[in-house]
């Protein structure tokens, strides 16, 4: 069982996941941005009022959460993770996933986020329709500041929170296979940093001329932001944040790590017996 084992042993497995960050050919050439859109994906469906969702039970193995639009191509990251999960089979789905998020952010320059193991697994045997959390819970980026708010109020955030943890668009890149967006938010996709705050300000967004979804781009069409991130400029309370974060570094990474830290949280439920 994993409550039996010791923090060496969650140590091999995040060193294993660090070993297979690199992926030539795979995106920008890392694994680790789509790992740290899993945990987060799988962490960002709780609801505090039912009590429902959240990181425990890994039900995206499960219809209807696997097949959620918002979750397209995170079957690339699941499936990543599968020969960590064979080499460390007594670690749950559920902690593989959220480690490997944590572990990720921090391989590619962000900072140290608080972890702690003890999630369990759902099965087919155990699963119940009521444990899988319904479509629609993930933030759309098609939508402004009200809907923001609304879903992570939902899960139990302020403004600050939530800005920080949309921070986490320093790294990554949109597909036109998953959710129809493209292209990355940074100039370096697979580092992270406090670039995203600096380019929402300072960059001239205009609308994209394509047949694709609403998105925006520089004037050079290298760079995209979503509705949803151009929200944060447009909303005041939001705003000073993202103005905070683009001039602190060290503010940005403070927030963001107690923010993702408290996201991966959510909806767990632990025993007595914990690390």
């Amino acid at each position: 069982m994993a409550a039996t084992k010791t923090a060496a042993d969650y140590e091999a497995v995040a060193k294993d996941i660090v070993a297979i960050l690199d992926r030539p050919g795979y995106d920008d050439g890392s694994i680790g941005p789509v790992l740290v859109r899993l945990a987060w994906h799988a962490s960002g469906t709780y609801d505090r009022k039912s009590k429902t969702g959240g990181s425990d039970g890994a039900t995206m193995r499960f219809k209807p959460e696997a097949t959620d639009g918002a979750n397209a191509g995170l079957e690339h990251a699941r499936a990543f993770l599968e020969p960590i999960k064979a080499k460390h089979p007594w670690i749950s789905y559920a902690d593989l996933w959220t480690l490997a998020g944590v572990t990720a952010v921090e391989a590619m320059g962000g900072p140290k986020v608080p972890w702690t193991p003890g999630r369990t697994d759902k099965t087919e045997a155990t699963v119940k329709a009521t444990d899988i959390p319904p479509n629609g819970r993930l933030p759309d980026a098609a939508q402004g500041a009200p809907h923001i708010r609304d879903v992570f109020y939902r899960m139990g955030f302020t403004d600050r929170e939530i800005v920080a943890l949309l921070g986490a668009h320093s790294v990554g890149r949109c597909h036109t296979d998953r959710s129809g967006y493209s292209g990355p938010w940074t100039y370096t996709p697979t580092r992270f940093s406090n670039q995203y705050f600096k380019l929402l300000l300072s960059v001239k967004w205009v609308e994209k001329k394509w047949d694709g979804p609403k998105q925006f781009v520089d004037e050079d069409d290298e760079l995209m932001m979503l509705p949803g991130d151009l929200a944060f400029i447009l909303d005041g309370e939001f705003k000073k944040y993202v103005e905070l974060y683009a001039k602190d570094k060290d503010a940005f990474y403070a927030d963001f790590a107690a923010a993702f830290g408290k996201l991966l949280e959510l909806g767990v439920k632990r025993g007595k017996t914990k690390l």
